[in-house]
C-alpha cells in the first residue's frame, strides 16, 4: 500500500508542497495524489457529486486510474494519468496562455453551477495535451461556500491576465518577464506601465488599478478581515467571471508588423522540389526509426512537426522563439487537429530549474525527453549568430533525444551570408565535414542527404551512449 513517499522508489515531486490538502509523488512511471486527511471531505464531496467524472468525461480533468486507502497523514491515495509533457506558462504562446486563461473561467463557472468552485486560480493547474488544455489539480475543486469571495482573483490575473495584457496593450511577449518572475506578472507592476488610456476601460479598473489601489493601501490583515466579514453574491461571483471571460476572448497581441520569422513557411530559400525532398527525408527517418514523442527545434509554424505526425510520430512538442510563427503554429495546429504543442524556447538560454530549491519548476533539460528530434534549419542560429561553439552544441541537441534528424546550413546558404554580412567571419571550422566529423563522434550516422543547391544538408543520427 502506497501510504506516503517514503520507500517503494517513490518520490515526491519538488513543486508540490503548498498545498495542505495533498501533494503528487512518482514511482516509476506512475503519478499519485496523496490527499491528506486535511483535503479529504473536500475530495470526498466532489466525488459523491460526480464532478471528477463528469469533468474526466468530458476531457477537461486528468483521469483518476485507481484509488485506494493511505496511511498515516494520508487519507486516500489516487494513481492519476500521467501526461506525456509538462509545461509552464512561461513556455505559452499568447494564444496558448489565452486559451488556458478561458479554459480556466469555463471549468470555475461549470462547477459553480454544480455547487463548487476552485479553491486557487494557478496557471501551474492547467498542463496541455497536443493543443488543448486539461486541468491536473483534482484537489483544487471543493464545495462552494455561500457569499465567498473569489480568493483566487489576484492569481489570476498575475498568471493569466496581466500576461496577456502585457501583449495586447504594450506589445511585449510575456514570457521572459513571466519566467524571471516565476509567479505571473504583479498587479502592481503592471499598474505602473500600462498606458492610462488603457486603464479608462471598466475591466482594467476593475481588475488592474482598483486591486492595485487596495493592496497598496490595506494591510494584509485588513484585507483577510474584510473577505471573511463581507459576503459576495454567488450571481455577481459568477458575473465577475463572465465579465473577464468576454474581456480576455478579445485580447489580441498588438504587435501587428510581421517579425522575420512569422512567414518562413512561404518564405525561405527552398525550392519545391528541396522543400519535398526535406518532407521525404523527415517521413523515412521516423518510418525507420519509430519515434512515437518528438522534438521540434525551431518548428516555425509546424511543416515539419505535422510531417512527422502524419508518418507515424504520435505527438510533437515544437519550441521556437519567434512568437508570431508560435501562434500560427498552435492555429494550425487546432485548425488541422494536430497532437501538436508549439513553445516559446530561446535556446541560447533554455527555461532553467527554478523556485523554491531550485527544483519547484523544473527546466528544460529535466523535462524535454523524447524518442525524437528534428532540429531542421536551426543549428546556425546558434553557432553563427550566437558563437556557440558545434562541439557543444551537438553534444546539447544529443541529449534531447537518442535518434533525430539536424539540418547543417552552410556558409553557401543564403540565410548564413546574410547573417555574416554585416560581422566578421570568425568561424573557420564552420564547415560541414567538421559538424560530421563531431556528430560522427557522438552518434551514428544512419543517413545523409544534400537537400539544397546551397548545400543545406541532412543527418539523421542515433545516439551511440
Amino acid at each position: 500500500m502506497l501510504g506516503a513517499t517514503s520507500g517503494d522508489n517513490a518520490a515526491r515531486v519538488a513543486g508540490s508542497f503548498r498545498d495542505p490538502a495533498g501533494y503528487v509523488f512518482q514511482r516509476g512511471d506512475n503519478i499519485y495524489r496523496a490527499v491528506t486527511r486535511y483535503g479529504a471531505a473536500d475530495y470526498a464531496a466532489a466525488k459523491m457529486a460526480g464532478i471528477f467524472q463528469w469533468l474526466c468525461d468530458e476531457g477537461r480533468l486528468v483521469r483518476i486510474l485507481h484509488e485506494q486507502p493511505g496511511t498515516n497523514e494520508n487519507a486516500i491515495i489516487l494513481e492519476v494519468e500521467r501526461l506525456p509533457w509538462i509545461t509552464h506558462p512561461y513556455e505559452w504562446s499568447f494564444q496558448l496562455l489565452k486559451i488556458a486563461a478561458l479554459f480556466h473561467l469555463d471549468l470555475h463557472l461549470a462547477l459553480l453551477e454544480k455547487g463548487f468552485t476552485l479553491s486557487d486560480a494557478t496557471a501551474y493547474n492547467v498542463q496541455f495535451v497536443g493543443p488543448n488544455p486539461i486541468f491536473i489539480d483534482h484537489l483544487s475543486i471543493r464545495p462552494y461556500r455561500d457569499g465567498e469571495f473569489w480568493t483566487g482573483h489576484r492569481q489570476f490575473c498575475e498568471q493569466f491576465l496581466n500576461p496577456l495584457l502585457l501583449r495586447a496593450c504594450l506589445a511585449v511577449p510575456h514570457n521572459a518577464w513571466y519566467r524571471g518572475s516565476m509567479e505571473g506578472i504583479a498587479v502592481s507592476d503592471l499598474a505602473k506601465i500600462l498606458p492610462f488610456s488603457k486603464k479608462l476601460s471598466w475591466n482594467a479598473l476593475t481588475n488592474i488599478v482598483l486591486q492595485d489601489k487596495f493592496q497598496a493601501g490595506t494591510s494584509s490583515k485588513e484585507r483577510k478581515f474584510s473577505v471573511k466579514e463581507r459576503k459576495l453574491p454567488k450571481q455577481a461571483f459568477t458575473a465577475m467571471l463572465r465579465q473577464l471571460r468576454n474581456w480576455i476572448s478579445r485580447l489580441q497581441p498588438a504587435d501587428k508588423k510581421k517579425t522575420v520569422w512569422a512567414d518562413y513557411s512561404l518564405v525561405n530559400t527552398y525550392n519545391d522540389a528541396e522543400r519535398e525532398a526535406k518532407h521525404n527525408f523527415i517521413a523515412e527517418y521516423v518510418r525507420s526509426a519509430g519515434p512515437k514523442t518528438v522534438i521540434d527545434l525551431g518548428c516555425n509554424t509546424g511543416e515539419y512537426s505535422e510531417r512527422a505526425l502524419v508518418s507515424g510520430a504520435t505527438s510533437v512538442v515544437g519550441f521556437d522563439y519567434d512568437v508570431q510563427a508560435l501562434d500560427r503554429a498552435y492555429e494550425n495546429a487546432t485548425a488541422r487537429n494536430l497532437n501538436l504543442l508549439p513553445l516559446f524556447l530561446d535556446a541560447r538560454n533554455p527555461s532553467p530549474s527554478q523556485g523554491w530549491m531550485g527544483t519547484e519548476r523544473l527546466g528544460f533539460g529535466e523535462r524535454m525527453k523524447a524518442d525524437g528530434l528534428l532540429a531542421l534549419a536551426f543549428e546556425h542560429h546558434l553557432a553563427i549568430a550566437h558563437n556557440v561553439p558545434l562541439e557543444q552544441l551537438i553534444q546539447w541537441l544529443l541529449l534531447v533525444a537518442p535518434t533525430g534528424v539536424i539540418e547543417f546550413v552552410p556558409k553557401s546558404d543564403p540565410t548564413v551570408q546574410r547573417m555574416l554580412a554585416l560581422r566578421d567571419d570568425i568561424f573557420p571550422n564552420y564547415e560541414v565535414q567538421e559538424f560530421e566529423r563531431i556528430l560522427a563522434t557522438h552518434s551514428v550516422i544512419e543517413r545523409r542527404e544534400v537537400v539544397s543547391q546551397s548545400g543545406r544538408t541532412l543527418f539523421q543520427f542515433r545516439r551511440n551512449y
